[in-house]
């Protein structure tokens, strides 16, 4: 699912879709801040996965903290949160294994146990 209400700048056919993990006990806010003409900012709750659009040199930041505080904890590279090559390999193959990621497992073929 991309991110639909605040759209790339014009000009921007080189979108990426990423993909960020809250792997804490907190909640977080994610926020693109060094692409001009556009604003990016989401809560990220405890364990939720955020999906969005972004150009390749954007960066993600991180924030976290109490009530009206907030601190950078992190920034990330959107070109490292990239999930668009994944998705493509895991389309053009046949095997399909939900929850889990591309190329984890290979299905078992269906044995006959009829005498």
């Amino acid at each position: 699912m991309a991110q639909i209400i605040d759209p790339l700048p014009q000009g921007n056919s080189d979108a990426i879709l990423c993909c960020y993990v809250n792997a804490t006990s907190k909640i977080q806010v994610a926020r693109v801040t060094n692409i001009p003409n556009w604003y990016f900012e989401r809560v990220v709750f405890p364990g939720q996965r955020l999906l969005f659009e972004a150009v390749p040199e954007a960066l993600l930041e991180i924030h976290c903290g109490m009530m009206a505080s907030a601190i950078l904890s992190d920034t990330i590279p959107c070109d490292r949160l990239r999930i668009e090559a994944e998705l493509d390999a895991s389309l053009n193959s046949d095997e399909v294994v939900p929850d889990e990621p591309a190329l984890a497992r290979k299905p078992v073929p269906a044995t006959s146990t009829a005498d």
